[in-house]
């Protein structure tokens, strides 16, 4: 499991700047357009990705953020993927760290509601990783519809760019 969620892990940093790539050629205009999706525009939809990697990375530390910071408020791509490059420095330093005992320890959180819950650092990694994966394929069909180009980060396109041992 140790090997699986580190390659997670970095797959997850190279599927988001591949994002982040296709997205920064969009207009402004474009990245904050409603899109009628989950979360309204492209920027939204990213700005809930790393959102979301922050607050799982801030419970990580035994902290449980009750909102985004407030600088994270932006209205460009580049200042999002400024945003971006900040954060994953050190979500895949904590995932390069993990150990097999790190991922069973229970971790206990609270929503951003407030609501208490306790799960093992295996399955919120888990968790977290395939909820990026998700969203990042909202934003690619959001792209599409503006006639941006989009990339395929799927998993399998992430292994086959690894050199062969």
């Amino acid at each position: 499991m140790l090997t699986e969620i580190k390659t997670l892990f970095e797959y997850n940093s190279w599927a988001n700047a591949r994002i982040f790539a296709c997205a920064a050629k969009l207009s402004t205009e474009a990245f904050n357009q409603d899109m009628k999706s989950s979360f309204p525009s492209v920027k939204a939809t990213l700005e809930h990705i790393i959102g979301a990697e922050w607050i799982w990375w801030m419970r990580w530390q035994g902290e449980s953020p009750t909102a985004f910071p407030e600088a994270w408020k932006v209205s460009t791509c580049e200042a999002m993927e400024q945003i971006w490059l900040a954060h994953d420095q050190h979500f895949r330093a904590f995932g390069e760290g993990l150990t097999a005992a790190a991922l069973e320890r229970p971790i206990a959180y609270k929503t951003l509601k407030g609501d208490a819950f306790e799960d093992s650092l295996g399955d919120l990694c888990r968790h977290v990783l395939n909820h990026s994966t998700y969203h990042r394929g909202q934003v690619t069909t959001m792209l599409r519809q503006l006639g941006a180009e989009a990339v395929s980060t799927d998993l399998i396109f992430y292994c086959r760019s690894l050199p062969r041992h």
